[in-house]
C-alpha cells in the first residue's frame, strides 16, 4: 500500500474558490510557451524524425487559443503558469498534472501526478505550488500516477483508473482508503492508448465510450454494474474518438483532416471517427464542435490531454 506526500496548507483553507462561488463549469490550461520535442517520451513521438516532430510554434499558440476560446465562451478557465527557469516540455498537457477530486463538495483536494514520463518528473512541484495557491489540500502519492488523463470521474464518489503503463494499480488503492473513493480500475495493455483518456470517455454520469476489445471480461462486468457502455472499435480510438471533453450539452473533440489528403486511409480514418461521435453524440442529445490541434499530435497528445477539469459542473 502507498504512502504519500501530503502538501496541505492549512492556512489558506479560507480562500474563496470561484469555481464553487459561482458553481461554474471550470477547466485548467497552459500556454503553451514551453512546448517541446526534445525528448520523445512516447510511441507517438518516437515514430516520427526528428523534423517531422518538429514545433510550430505560431500555429501551436493559434491553435492553442482556439481550444481557448472555445471553452471561454461557457466556462472559467484557469492559466497554470510556466516557469522560466525549467525547459518543461510537456507542461501545456494538463491533464496529467493531477486531478481534483469530485466528489468532496466541503473540501478542495487534488492529487498531484507522480510520473512514470522521466521528462514531466518536474512538473510535480509546479502543480503542488499552484493548487496550494489556490487553498487546496494537495497530495503527491508515492507510486506512480499520471492525473485525470488516466483517471475518470463517473458520479458520486465513482471514479474508473487505468493502470500499468503510466499509472499504478497502488495508487488507486491509496486514494479509495484515504478519500472515501470507489475506483473500478481497468488494466492499460495498448502501448499506443497508453493513457486511459484514450479509450474511454464518460460522455454522461451513466454512459461510457469505450473500446471494449482492450480490456479483459470481468472489467467490463464490472464497469456495466455503473453505466451503460457504449462500444467503439480500436481504429476510431486510435483516432482520438475518446479524446474529448464536455461542456455542457457540447464535446470538445480534435479535428485532424487538414493533415491528410483526402481519399487517403488516414483521411477516410479521421472521416469515421468524426462521424462516429457525432452519431453517438446525436443518439444522447449532445452535438460535437471539433477544434484542429494537429500541431499537438507531434507529441503523440490530443484534445483531452490539454485540458484539467477544476470541476464538474459542466456535466
Amino acid at each position: 500500500m502507498a504512502n504519500t506526500t501530503q502538501t496541505k496548507d492549512s492556512d489558506k483553507s479560507h480562500v474563496t474558490d470561484p469555481n464553487n462561488q459561482f458553481k461554474y463549469p471550470a477547466f485548467l490550461l497552459s500556454i503553451p510557451t514551453k512546448y517541446a520535442d526534445r525528448i520523445p517520451n512516447n510511441i507517438w513521438m518516437q515514430e516520427l524524425s526528428e523534423e517531422e516532430r518538429k514545433p510550430n510554434y505560431k500555429v501551436a499558440m493559434q491553435q492553442f487559443i482556439g481550444l481557448y476560446q472555445a471553452l471561454a465562451k461557457k466556462s472559467l478557465v484557469h492559466i497554470l503558469p510556466a516557469p522560466d527557469d525549467v525547459p518543461l516540455q510537456d507542461l501545456v498537457f494538463t491533464a496529467n498534472l493531477g486531478i481534483v477530486l469530485s466528489h468532496l463538495p466541503n473540501r478542495k483536494v487534488a492529487i498531484i501526478s507522480n510520473y512514470t514520463s522521466e521528462p514531466r518528473r518536474g512538473e510535480t512541484e509546479y502543480g503542488v505550488k499552484y493548487f496550494k495557491s489556490l487553498g487546496y489540500e494537495t497530495f503527491v502519492p508515492e507510486t506512480r500516477f499520471e492525473g485525470e488523463a488516466d483517471l475518470k470521474y463517473l458520479r458520486d464518489n465513482i471514479y474508473i483508473g487505468g493502470y500499468g503503463i503510466r499509472s499504478e494499480i497502488e495508487t488507486y488503492k491509496w486514494m479509495e482508503k484515504t478519500f472515501d473513493m470507489k475506483i473500478i480500475t481497468v488494466e492499460m495493455v495498448d502501448e499506443y492508448l497508453y493513457h486511459l483518456d484514450c479509450s474511454i470517455f464518460p460522455i454522461s454520469s451513466n454512459k461510457i465510450m469505450i473500446c471494449k476489445e482492450l480490456y479483459a471480461e470481468e472489467e467490463l462486468k464490472e464497469l456495466e454494474t455503473v453505466a451503460e457502455l457504449i462500444n467503439i472499435d480500436s481504429e476510431v480510438a486510435l483516432s482520438g474518438i475518446c479524446n474529448c471533453v464536455r461542456l455542457g450539452n457540447t464535446i470538445f473533440n480534435s479535428n485532424s483532416l487538414n493533415l491528410f489528403k483526402p481519399d487517403t486511409d488516414d483521411y477516410n480514418g479521421e472521416m469515421t471517427k468524426n462521424n462516429t461521435i457525432k452519431k453517438i453524440a446525436e443518439d444522447n442529445g449532445l452535438e460535437v464542435e471539433f477544434i484542429p490541434l494537429d500541431e499537438f499530435t507531434k507529441s503523440g497528445a490530443l484534445l483531452s490531454c490539454m485540458v484539467l477539469h477544476m470541476n464538474r459542473y459542466n456535466y
